[in-house]
């Protein structure tokens, strides 16, 4: 499938992995439109062929609107979505028992979320003329390598993106008759705004624990994988981790 004059939702689209893809795929001749909260658009840096949305992914009459944006500035035929939150809790300690309304919200984010603008996009895509073989779109996911190995004080965050590899298979099976595809990237440990904070040492523990190639990934690589799952026509109902063969210690 190809992306020239067609349309493409990206999620998060305003920072982070969300605004590597939505640069990635204007270049490559897509109208994009990035879903982000307002307050994280204000900050974004104008990008050529990018078109900035304020929406909330867990609202659905927001996403259905935005949704219906997209659709009218080409045929819509990609989604990436990227947005999500990461907070750390444990479910026991001296603090007392995990905030409910944290883990809530966690999941409420980053997998309702992410099924609230698939299933709208997939509505939209599967309006638009077919291609060859049926092709009408793609659908790529992000999960993380903590829907594998979360660490301590990942409950919440690992059972929300353990919950978006769990979604890929059928989803990719419920849409297939419309001719829209679906698959999952798992992000290992990536150069992300969420970093930004922390020190120089503390990032060089964390690429120390790569096995190859020890430094930590790039937004850039993700996005380009992201291209290729959307173009790549046999590709299907795939997790495909991103991680330089990280496996994730307990902590």
């Amino acid at each position: 499938m190809h992306l020239s004059d067609t349309s493409a939702i990206v999620t998060g689209g305003a920072s982070g992995l969300g605004a590597a893809t939505a640069a990635r795929l204007a270049a490559d001749g897509a109208r994009v439109f990035a879903f982000d909260l307002a307050g994280a658009i204000d900050q974004a840096a104008a990008v050529d062929g990018v078109t900035y949305l304020p929406v909330d992914v867990t609202d659905p009459a927001q996403v259905r609107d935005a949704v219906k944006v997209a659709a009218e500035g080409g045929p819509l035929r990609s989604v990436v979505n990227c947005a999500g939150i990461g907070p750390a809790s444990r479910i026991l300690s001296k603090k007392g028992v995990h905030d409910l309304e944290l883990y809530a919200k966690t999941i409420q984010v980053n997998l309702i979320g992410s099924f609230n603008v698939l299933a709208l996009a997939a509505e939209q895509i599967a309006e638009t003329e077919p291609l060859e073989h049926n092709v009408r779109g793609a659908v790529v996911n992000t999960a993380s390598v903590a829907a594998f190995e979360g660490q301590v004080g990942q409950a919440a965050y690992s059972s929300s993106k353990g919950g978006i590899v769990g979604l890929n298979l059928p989803a990719a099976r419920d849409l297939g008759q419309y001719g829209i595809r679906v698959n999952t990237i798992a992000p290992g440990i990536v150069e992300t705004p969420m970093l930004a904070s922390v020190s120089e040492d503390f990032r060089a523990g964390l690429a120390a624990g790569v096995p190859f190639p020890q430094r930590l990934g790039r937004p850039e690589e993700y996005a380009d994988l992201a291209h290729f799952l959307l173009t790549h026509d046999y590709i299907n109902g795939e997790v495909i981790r991103m991680d330089g063969a990280l496996r994730m210690a307990p902590r």
